[in-house]
């Protein structure tokens, strides 16, 4: 697979097949055929000199995010208890975007 840089695509949108044609043709990275993508992509990019970068999640844990959903359902069963459908909706839009958030850093 040998391309030259302005063809190739990124590390990143490369398949484990095509990782692991491009890591066999590197001398320094052993063990590649029991390797996943993620420790495909470091090795690679440790043996080119690339540097890594950083996730781009932010930080936090599901944990808080548990937390903050246990804390929305009870204002929003308020709401609801106070007939203000308004504030309820709110509430269960943000449960919403808390809970893909955390399916996002599983």
């Amino acid at each position: 697979m040998a391309q030259d840089n302005e063809t190739a695509k990124p590390l990143d949108k490369m398949t484990v097949k095509e990782l692991k044609d491009v890591a066999l043709e590197i001398p320094e990275i052993t063990g590649v055929h029991g390797m996943n993508k993620a420790d495909l992509l470091s090795a690679i990019k440790q043996a080119k000199g690339i540097p890594e970068e950083k996730s781009r999640k932010k930080s936090g844990s599901i944990r808080e995010l548990k937390q903050q959903v246990k804390v929305f359902k009870l204002k929003r069963q308020e709401a609801l208890a106070a007939k203000d459908s308004k504030m309820a909706t709110i509430y269960r839009r943000k449960i919403s975007r808390m809970k893909t958030k955390m399916r996002r850093y599983a």
